[in-house]
């Protein structure tokens, strides 16, 4: 299951994984504390956040899926780049 965390904790020390979709969140191994641009902190202690990188984001800096709905667009196929 893709929201599951793992049998193994990660260790202390260990780096944090952050995994980069093409057209979609920043997916990070959580807990996260996120600083934004007006130097306030937004955390989560969920095992795995996503963060928006379009900022279409009704609910930044977290991910809502809002990116969705502009690229199902019908020009959105192979030669459709971004």
């Amino acid at each position: 299951m893709p929201n599951s965390p793992s049998d193994t904790p990660r260790p202390a020390g260990a780096p944090r994984r952050i995994k980069v979709q093409r057209r979609g969140p920043l997916l990070v191994e959580g807990p996260v504390e996120v600083e934004l641009e007006d130097g306030t902190t937004v955390s989560s202690d969920r095992f795995r956040v996503a963060l928006c990188t379009c900022r279409r984001s009704r609910r930044y800096p977290w991910c809502d899926t809002s990116h969705r709905a502009r690229s199902s667009g019908a020009g959105d196929g192979p030669a459709a780049k971004e």
